[in-house]
């Protein structure tokens, strides 16, 4: 993953960015605003995006939509906006992370490996056999759908924690926002029920967390959503 568009109105962050990440081996394109950050897209197809909520022209939520028209590239948004909101309507939009401004380049910088680890290994995430994944002293068998204790031990799961967890777990790393989580394990209907949410994942650390009152994998970003973190 070597080329990155930086895409923010303003000089400095540009500038600071540009340097930051060329002399670690990146080729950047910058762009000042929402239209020209696509036409860039199009033109020079990036890596990676890094990618300013408050543009000029066009809500950085439109340039997700317009980019994940045709592209899976990872998108970290920079965000100055206190609320949380705004960031998980840019998360339900497609992108993977964001950091909140101001910001330091090396957090920046970690969140870029962070994604590019997690693009690198998408295949065997995405369910080829033998796919596994772990969770304190669990093996989570995704393309069987078997959990196992290091004793030996089968862990039953039912289906809907099932689909919670399997939602999580091929994205390891990555920010699932709540509505995303409910769309996708319970439908469209229940996108505002997020007392389901806190129920099953109680469940999940139950049944796999060492210690489920202070979990290590299944992770709460308070306010966005949930996170498995290998």
């Amino acid at each position: 993953m070597n080329r990155i568009l930086v895409v923010d109105d303003e000089p400095q962050i540009l500038r600071a960015l540009g340097i930051n990440l060329r002399a670690r081996g990146y080729d950047v394109q910058v762009a000042a605003t929402g239209t020209d950050a696509l036409k860039a897209a199009a033109r020079h197809p990036p890596d990676l995006v890094v990618l300013d909520l408050g543009l000029p022209d066009l809500d950085g939520v439109e340039v997700i939509r317009g980019l994940r028209g045709w592209t899976g590239v990872p998108i970290i948004v920079l965000s100055g906006r206190a609320g949380s909101d705004d960031k998980v309507t840019a998360l339900d939009a497609g992108a993977d992370d964001y950091v909140t401004k101001p910001f330091g380049v090396d957090e920046l910088l970690a969140r870029i490996r962070a994604v590019t680890r997690r693009h690198t290994t998408a295949d065997t995430a995405d369910g080829r056999a033998g796919s596994q994944a772990r969770v304190g002293r669990h093996t989570v068998d995704l393309a069987e759908r078997i959990v196992t204790r290091d004793d030996g031990t089968e862990v039953r799961l039912t289906p809907t924690q099932w689909g919670v967890l399997e939602r999580l777990l091929r994205h390891p790393g990555k920010l699932i926002t709540q509505r995303q989580l409910l769309q996708d394990v319970w439908g469209p209907e229940y996108q505002n029920e997020t007392g389901y949410l806190r129920q099953y994942m109680a469940q999940l650390r139950r049944k796999l967390e060492t210690d489920p009152a202070r979990p290590r994998h299944l992770i709460t970003e308070p306010g966005m959503g949930y996170r498995y973190r290998p």
